[in-house]
């Protein structure tokens, strides 16, 4: 006889969890399983973060999903761990293993070490590795991949903000390479990985990835899984942060009651306001944002816009913080 499954009423939840996202999970599965928690309706999350990696993984919810795209887009921090002498099919620990070398580590200095780290600093080239989800006719390379088909890979720009090398030892005690690497979208750690482990002369692979940093938003500031399941729902609703969480990078900009209405339906202002590239537009009477624009020539462009209803559904019931950090509910 089948089980009966509990049915999960669903309600409107607009905001933010930054999550820090354990191992062993896709980025996808880490964002049902606090959709379910937090009985939402829509969601979404800002990039994809592999299941053996680890850390800052923003969750958005209702409102907050359209402005996912400004963390897909934003420079990551990540601290790396890369097993020297070994290369993978993958690049990483999930392969099988390629070719072995012996490590020199006499020859591995702060010079060697310092020299390779400028190489791969600033503006590179990468070949995307075969096991991604980048595709070729339709199919993703790792569907070739798997299949044990090579297809050739065009070299893309990216850029590497900084990066730190040092020598340390992966978790069996084999020589590795410490990376701590700020990047641009795009980037792949196990190709730099494995770059950075042909520059040393021994090839390397990567075994352990946490990022720490993402368009500003810290390790310091995430909820892992494990408390948020292990919280009563009302405490869980405390770390749905404002859909301008993402957002602190955008120069803020407040309307009237007249200008936010016709902004909000899409029309553009004209006032005394500097160009900026991108601004987060709040209405006044009550303070509540109603989306995101860029101001050219004085004139202040709608780019995203929230909806009337989620506008309402927000200053009716989410929770929100007050400067001395406790919860009210407007």
């Amino acid at each position: 006889m089948n089980a009966t499954r509990t049915r999960v009423q669903r309600r409107p939840v607009h905001g933010v969890v930054l999550l820090d996202k354990p191992l062993g999970l896709s980025s996808n599965d880490a964002l049902q399983k606090v959709k379910w928690l937090l009985r939402a309706e829509k969601a979404g999350h800002t990039g994809t973060l592999d299941p053996l990696a680890s850390g800052v993984l923003p969750l958005c919810f209702g409102a907050a999903t359209k402005f996912s795209q400004l963390q897909l887009e934003a420079p990551k921090t990540y601290i790396a761990i890369a097993r020297l002498g070994q290369t993978t099919t993958t690049a990483d620990a999930e392969g099988e293993v390629l070719r072995e070398r012996v490590v020199d580590m006499a020859a591995i200095t702060p010079e060697r070490l310092a020299a390779v780290q400028a190489q791969f600093s600033g503006d590179i080239q990468q070949v995307p590795p075969m096991y991604s989800a980048l595709k070729k006719d339709g199919k993703a390379l790792y569907e070739y991949a798997r299949a044990g088909i090579e297809i050739e890979r065009p070299a893309r720009a990216v850029t590497i903000h900084a990066l730190h090398l040092r020598l340390t030892q992966d978790e069996s005690a084999q020589p590795a390479i410490e990376m701590e690497v700020t990047c641009s979208k795009g980037t792949y750690i196990r190709t730099l990985a494995e770059d950075v482990g042909e520059a040393l002369g021994c090839g390397a692979h990567l075994r352990a990835l946490r990022r720490t940093d993402t368009g500003g938003i810290g390790l310091a500031r995430c909820v892992t899984l494990q408390d948020l399941i292990a919280m009563p729902e009302e405490e869980r609703m405390q770390h749905v942060l404002p859909a301008d969480t993402l957002l602190h990078a955008h120069v803020p900009v407040t309307l009237g009651e007249q200008d936010a209405g016709r902004f909000l339906s899409g029309l553009r202002r004209r006032g005394g306001w500097p160009d900026a590239s991108a601004v987060a537009v709040y209405g006044e009477h009550p303070r509540a944002l109603l989306g995101v624009g860029h101001v050219t020539s004085g004139e202040l462009i709608p780019d995203r816009l929230l909806s009337p209803l989620e506008i309402q559904q927000i200053l009716e019931g989410t929770p929100l913080r007050t400067e001395h950090g406790s919860l009210e509910t407007l």
